[in-house]
């Protein structure tokens, strides 16, 4: 401590050379040159406070030596304070008896409201120095923190990092970043899930209490805002000792310490490996080198041995930037009067009514703000009465130095480099984290999780909770316990977990599903594992995954068994429309054979005779043709192209009714006793559900049933002795329940019962989490990925014997045989008709034939009758004799034809008859 005095001594003494060689300077200009009082409230005691001073006197030097035809001078009046209480007399005593027009100082001044009050009325702007850069107050908000944040932002936002916990020191610097974090990650989805606010004045243990309590959290991600070195050496060390500084953790200081970790605890700043930062970032110029130079050459000079840091920091350049812009807006007023205008004067240095007002001060705050210079920290400009960097530099803390990683500005968010608007797919570079890895953090760590299961009393395929008393250990056996370890297999990170069964003192269930689900809104438990079904309305307090079981609600009722032994039943394997068109195409195949074959060119007696007689052919050859061989008795082939087709139909016809009359006569038709919930309603009967699921709620909200016909069952035994004795007997005769559990109840009982009555739709089994747990997401894809996969089938098979997680293979419900209709044989049907109107077109072409004969006689005879509407006297008289040639030559036509007709029907009879006596000979 004692050099460390004597090092900040020797920079008082270096300020105080620079102040008088300015005075002496100031001698050589004449007297009409005005002199600026400029007021300097600094903890000389600081080294970072002694560099400012060194610094703004360096920049006096400066620029007077470029700038020697200006007619206005600052002086700089120095003053120590090392608390507020001493800041505000320094202001003071600065205001009344030097008449400052401006004050500058640290971060003391920020904010405080005396201290604003005195700048108001007397009209003295005030310059502060803090780790946001120099501000002027009271115009405008002394704090801003838009930019940092936006960068800030911009990091998380690269790594995927959705909530952070922000650490702070309690002061005003440090609430002042709160509102702009909550703001700008609001905008992005970011959550900031915790703040933690530790007092300067906290003791080791108390911030050690602070971080134990946040290694509980899932969250990996700190920010750290804090302005005071000392602080953020303390709490970098206890993080250490609290395992924080290892591997998946991720840390980002802002500006408040990336500009102090030269004067931060060493032992600190090793610990620090991994850490992420931002600040300002510094542009390199020659300007900027030159001052380097003279820098380090001034402090070999003043001391040898000292603890002072050989590089100026950005503070130093705030301060040298500051004064050569007060310079220049000095100079734009021009010469005018510097003096206070009091009303009344005092000689008590603490008279705060008889304070002065500045005569030049608001127009030299317009100045200021107007004023932009290209400063040696870059950019220099007061923007709303602070200064906005233009790009922050983006570092990773490597051993006890820095390495800058990448950069962010407004325009281009992140990049590897200032200059390049194309880089890399990585806009950073890479990073070193906590815990010497090169793994991007995930951002979030599980903690070991309290994981609630039911205690089922039946139904033990699904959960089964197995303890051991002598070790204390809970082992979850079942198929939503096998899902659930399938499920961690696939994650791509561990988790930790242990089993906490949800049961009461006597061991026995401690409530219903919906109690145990409350556990997770009470934060008694972090995940319930087991048969648990989506429900709209445990969706409010409730997260659930992804379904890994499909379900429903059905209906469980006995069978009623029905053999269907009746006169009709013969009748009944087809429908009605059926049998309609069966007998419809049995006569028009019947009466197209008869006009085939009586036709008097053919020789077949069968369909030859009286009219009643061919009339019962029509029905009785198409039914004697099924069973006994017609094909001899048929004449034309025409007759028995369309007896074949004739047959093929009754044959594929045939064949369908006997299977369909057998499965009628032989297999029992099994029918529910009940199929609706308003049967069960109007007749009173009691229904039954699983004990403590939500499936009660559904039948009395929904459903409608009374409550008080509901009886309650934990095991499958339970389900079939109530369902044995019914309603009359103290049981009841139905059971709604899921699809699941009805499955395993008909795997034992499946020849006595069945499912009916419309599917109840529910979501399904489903693992349930707190309220915007990060881990529902990463649990719904690894289910997924076990549904897609053989896993799902493998614990089907091995609890069940068969799929359970899917609706579309359940049991069928017993319906009736069905019937046939004309539907299924519409097909048939139309090609029989078509190709038989086919062939009697072929077979009876001879017709067609005599009737184009006699339309055409016709025609010549209606042809030669021309109607006679000319005059008389242009027409010659006919004849007697040629009037009866044209009356007698149409008659004559039509009695030639008929003659025709006449032989040529002798001449068929004359070959028929032969061959008519040897068939009647053979026969």
């Amino acid at each position: 401590m004692k050099i460390l005095g004597y090092s900040i001594w020797h920079f008082l003494i270096f300020s105080l050379c620079f102040q008088f060689r300015f005075k002496l300077i100031d001698t050589e200009f004449a007297e009409s040159d005005l002199l600026v009082n400029i007021g300097v409230v600094l903890d000389l005691n600081s080294s970072v406070s002694a560099m400012e001073n060194m610094c703004m006197s360096m920049a006096i030097s400066d620029f007077y030596a470029t700038h020697s035809n200006y007619r206005t001078r600052l002086s700089l009046n120095s003053m120590h304070s090392e608390n507020v209480i001493g800041s505000t007399f320094a202001v003071v005593d600065l205001l009344k008896n030097v008449e400052a027009h401006v004050i500058i100082g640290s971060e003391l001044l920020v904010g405080k409201t005396f201290l604003v009050e005195l700048g108001q009325k007397s009209q003295v702007p005030f310059v502060s120095f803090s780790n946001l850069g120099p501000t002027i107050f009271p115009t405008q908000n002394p704090q801003n923190f838009s930019s940092s944040v936006k960068a800030i932002a911009a990091i998380l936002q690269e790594f995927e990092w959705s909530e952070v916990v922000l650490i702070y020191e309690d002061t005003e610097y440090g609430n002042g970043i709160i509102p702009y974090l909550v703001g700008v990650f609001q905008d992005i989805g970011i959550r900031l899930l915790h703040i933690s606010a530790i007092s300067n004045s906290a003791e080791d243990f108390e911030i050690l209490r602070e971080l134990n309590t946040l290694t509980t959290m899932q969250t990996r991600v700190f920010i750290v805002h804090m302005s005071t070195p000392k602080l953020g050496s303390r709490l970098f060390v206890l993080a250490y000792k609290a395992g924080m500084l290892s591997k998946d953790y991720a840390w980002l200081i802002t500006d408040g310490l990336s500009n102090s970790l030269d004067v931060m605890d060493p032992r600190a700043i090793d610990l620090m490996e991994g850490v992420l930062g931002i600040r300002p970032h510094i542009p390199k110029s020659k300007d900027l080198e030159n001052f380097k130079k003279r820098w380090n050459k001034n402090l070999h000079l003043m001391k040898q041995n000292s603890l002072a840091s050989d590089q100026v920091s950005i503070f130093g350049l705030w301060a040298y930037d500051t004064i050569y812009l007060l310079s220049m807006a000095t100079e734009k007023i021009g010469l005018m009067n510097t003096s206070f205008f009091k009303a009344n004067y005092s000689e008590n240095s603490i008279d705060l009514a008889n304070l002065g007002v500045s005569q030049i001060g608001p127009r030299l705050v317009n100045e200021i703000l107007g004023t932009k210079i290209k400063g040696l920290s870059g950019e220099f400009h007061l923007f709303n009465g602070q200064l906005q960097p233009s790009a922050f530099e983006i570092f990773n803390m490597i051993g006890t130095g820095e390495r800058v990683v990448g950069y962010w500005t407004l325009e281009k968010g992140l990049s590897r480099n200032l200059g390049s608007n194309k880089g890399p797919r990585n806009k950073l570079k890479k990073i070193l984290w906590p815990g010497d890895s090169i793994t991007i953090p995930k951002g979030w760590a599980v903690p070991e999780l309290k994981v609630a299961i039911p205690k089922k009393m039946g139904f033990t395929q699904f959960v089964e909770i197995h303890s051991n008393p002598h070790t204390n250990e809970t082992k979850c056996l079942g198929f939503s316990c096998d899902v659930f370890f399938a499920v961690l297999e696939t994650l791509d990170f561990p988790v930790p977990y242990k089993f906490i069964p949800f049961i009461n003192e006597n061991g026995e269930s401690a409530g219903t599903y919906n109690d145990l689900l409350y556990q997770l809104k009470e934060k008694k438990v972090d995940l319930v594992v087991g048969d648990t079904t989506i429900v709209a309305n445990r969706t409010s307090y409730v997260e659930f995954t992804l379904p890994y079981s499909e379900s429903g609600v059905i209906m469980l009722v006995p069978i009623k068994r029905d053999k269907r032994k009746n006169l009709w039943i013969f009748v009944q394997p087809w429908h009605w429309d059926l049998w309609l068109a069966f007998i419809t195409t049995l006569i028009f195949i019947g009466f197209v054979i008869l006009i085939m074959e009586m036709k008097p060119q053919t020789t077949n007696t069968t369909f030859q005779g009286p009219l009643r007689r061919q009339l019962s052919m029509i029905f009785y050859f198409p039914f004697s043709s099924v069973v006994l061989p017609q094909r001899e008795s048929m004449v034309r082939d025409c007759t028995r192209f369309v007896l074949a087709i004739w047959l093929i139909l009754t044959i594929i016809l045939m064949q369908s009714y006997t299977a369909s009359l057998s499965t009628m006569l032989t297999i029992e038709e099994l029918r529910p006793t009940f199929v609706s919930v308003n049967e069960l309603r109007r007749k009173g009967c009691f229904v039954g559900y699983q004990n403590g699921s939500f499936v009660k709620d559904l039948l009395v909200h929904q459903l409608m049933l009374n409550a008080s016909k509901l009886k309650p069952y934990d095991t499958v035994l339970d389900y079939y002795k109530a369902l044995s004795e019914g309603s009359e007997n103290g049981g009841v005769s139905a059971i709604f329940d899921e699809i699941p559990y009805i499955r395993v109840f008909l795997a034992k009982y499946g020849n006595k019962y069945m499912m009916t009555g419309p599917t109840h739709r529910t979501d399904g089994f489903g693992f349930a989490f707190p309220l915007e747990s990060r881990l529902v997401s990463h649990f719904s894809r690894a289910i997924l990925r076990v549904r897609e996969n053989k896993t799902m089938d493998d614990i089907e098979k091995r609890y069940f014997g068969h799929e359970l997680t899917s609706q579309s293979h359940a049991d069928p419900i017993a319906t009736s045989s069905p019937r046939l209709g004309l539907y299924s044989f519409g097909g048939l049907f139309i090609i029989t008709g078509v190709v038989t109107i086919l062939a009697l077109i072929v077979s009876e072409s001879y017709i067609w034939r005599t009737v184009r004969t006699v339309r055409e006689c016709s025609q010549r005879c209606l042809s030669s009758k021309e109607p006679n509407n000319t005059k008389e006297a242009a027409v010659e008289p006919t004849t007697e004799n040629e009037m009866k040639a044209i009356e007698q030559s149409p008659v004559q036509e039509i009695e030639n034809s008929e003659k025709a007709i006449a032989s040529t029907s002798n001449q068929i009879e004359e070959n028929i008859s032969p061959q008519q006596e040897i068939i009647e000979e053979n026969n």
